[in-house]
């Protein structure tokens, strides 16, 4: 595309130069003689494979969960944890159900170090659980890490060396072989000082970067790591194929994993295990597809917390499980209590559209999205079904400890459905369908001078347009009277009414075919008015014996053809329908 500026200086002003400038930035993708690089940067490579059978499964059941909040959570920490967060965050990782929990790094922190002398000490640790440490493949380390879990009963010792072509070029300068021996070191380390271990050893081996290693050194590394462990059915070795760093979308980690995961030999003595990070936002999508590539265990941490952009977020899956029926083996019902001891432990605050723990995510501003909702939930208690299902909400919010109430919040954007919800969620006044429209219309106006409008001036403005219009007409009293079999005429029910016409005490009585119909003869006749009842509803506002009503009455000036609502509630059903009569002709004004 090609633009010419000259001769515009004649007869424009700089100004308008500028924003003709800006313009054209926008249009061709240029800033002055730069644009967006993106030539620097080449595909990663994918795995050529068409015999990939991934795509075709579903995950049916949990895997083996473990937390690595405690290291590599703790490690992406601006302020990491001390012994006591440390001691407290351990413990609430039990309460949540996680059997193993890498706790640091030992050989490399003494803060790490002291920590898991505490927890094996002051016996921490459940019988069941298993504690994770991590090392380097290099003896001096070995050596500090199994000094640091004597005393306890079983633990899986983790060791690593980064596989990929990058690192092998750029940071260590060797080859593959070379690479090979310095993990086959590591592991006869392990193994000798395992003998010497009172406890149970589990060994984990982690090809780092193994995203960027080619699959072929990737399998031979991990086998003979695999071969030089021993490794059996009865006693398996744990091989981790870490995404370190996300090189590519989520399904060549898929079929990265069903390549190892079809080509391992003696799978049986393998627990296969994934460690995602999110450096392209897709860490819980891999971890999900590697699930259904053959992965058996998933290390992950609580919100995704993690160096860069952060680790899988293991309660994500968890419950994107529970929302699909499977048990997610965790004891995730109390969203707010983990979010709690998280902040408080981590000093990182919980996104507010965080999946399921982020404040706003249960929130419906949009008014096409409220309307569902209402419906939904409504449908819901008609039908009371065995699932849930509502539009808009994968679960239900109180499955997992959050509340109803921030489900739908009202600005300009918000609908009749949506402030409908409130009235009735919050205060229990479930309003006639015909009604949304015309109580919705006080809101929006409201929020466009103000923008959210809170369920407490909702409420505030519905007592001003319908409870408390009590001006001019007053309704002070009722006494009805049966007839029937009393007289020949049609009616059977008489009204006495006192009220106040603009603070003037007065009395009026008339007959009907029940209440309503004969308050509203009696009003059009001392008042001089034409009115229709178009509609009537009522229902109670809380049960029990001291339970009130609300009635809701629909009512049309005949002689105008406007039509409103009126609003009464009462401990007595025939007072709030007579309460909802006035409080619609006061309304519509007919009583100046």
């Amino acid at each position: 595309m090609s633009v010419h500026l000259s001769g515009w200086t004649d007869f424009c002003c700089n100004s308008t130069v500028k924003v003709f400038k800006s313009r054209l930035r926008k249009v061709t993708g240029k800033r002055g003689n730069t644009m967006l690089n993106y030539k620097r940067y080449q595909k990663n490579p994918v795995v050529t494979y068409p015999e990939r059978e991934w795509p075709g499964k579903e995950i049916e059941k949990a895997p083996i969960w473990c937390s690595v909040d405690l290291r590599d959570g703790n490690q992406a920490l601006i302020d990491p944890m001390i012994v006591e967060e440390k001691v407290e965050m351990f413990q609430y990782l039990i309460q949540l159900g996680f059997k193993e929990i890498e706790i640091g790094f030992p050989a490399a922190s003494q803060i790490e170090y002291d920590f898991l002398r505490q927890l094996i000490e002051r016996k921490l640790i459940p019988d069941d659980v298993w504690v994770q440490v991590l090392t380097q493949c290099r003896e001096e380390q070995i050596a500090r890490t199994f000094e640091s879990i004597q005393g306890c009963n079983q633990a899986i010792v983790h060791i690593y060396n980064s596989t990929s072509t990058l690192q092998r070029d750029v940071v260590f300068h060797m080859d593959r072989e070379e690479i090979t021996g310095i993990a086959l070191k590591g592991t006869r380390l392990v193994k000798e000082y395992a003998k010497a271990f009172p406890g149970k050893i589990v060994l984990e081996y982690s090809p780092e970067s193994f995203t960027g290693t080619e699959l072929d050194f990737a399998l031979d590394i991990c086998t003979a790591v695999q071969k030089e462990w021993g490794a059996t059915s009865e006693n398996p070795i744990i091989i981790n194929l870490p995404s370190t760093v996300e090189m590519n979308t989520p399904n060549v980690y898929a079929d990265q994993i069903e390549w190892m995961n079809r080509h391992f030999e003696n799978r049986e003595s393998i627990i296969l295990s994934v460690h995602p990070h999110n450096d392209r936002g897709t860490g819980v999508a891999s971890a999900e597809l590697a699930l259904l590539a053959g992965a058996d265990r998933v290390e992950g941490t609580l919100f995704g917390n993690g160096e860069r952009t952060g680790n899988v977020d293991i309660l994500n899956i968890a419950y994107n499980m529970f929302s699909q029926g499977i048990d997610p083996r965790l004891h995730i019902e109390h969203i707010n209590e983990i979010i709690e001891i998280y902040e408080r432990c981590c000093k990182i605050p919980i996104h507010p559209r965080h999946p399921y723990a982020g404040k706003l995510v249960f929130t419906a501003f949009s008014g096409s999205h409220q309307d569902a909702i209402n419906k939904g939930v409504h449908a819901m208690k008609e039908r009371k079904g065995e699932y849930w299902q509502v539009p808009y909400l994968p679960i239900d919010p109180a499955d997992i400890g959050r509340e109803y109430e921030p489900i739908v919040r009202i600005n300009s954007q918000s609908g009749k459905g949506g402030v409908a919800f409130i009235m009735d969620t919050y205060f229990g006044f479930k309003l006639p369908k015909a009604m949304h429209k015309e109580f919705a219309g006080t809101i929006q106006a409201i929020s466009e001078k103000q923008g959210e409008v809170s369920p407490e001036q909702i409420m505030d403005q519905f007592r001003i347009e319908y409870l408390d219009r009590k001006e001019p007409l007053h309704f002070r009293k009722l006494h009805v009277s049966d007839l029937s079999g009393e007289t020949k005429t049609q009616f059977d029910t008489k009204v006495e009414v006192g009220y106040t016409d603009h603070g003037e005490l007065k009395t009026f009585e008339a007959v009907g075919n029940g209440p309503i119909d004969a308050a509203q003869r009696g009003m059009q006749e001392s008042l001089g008015v034409s009115i229709k009842v178009l509609d009537y509803e009522e229902h109670a506002l809380q049960s029990g014996s001291n339970s009130q009503a609300a009635a809701y009455i629909h009512l049309l000036d005949s002689e105008t053809g406007r039509v409103t609502y009126g609003v009464g509630v009462s401990s007595n059903i025939t007072r709030a329908s007579i309460r909802a009569l006035f409080s619609a002709v006061n309304r519509l004004e007919l009583g100046k």
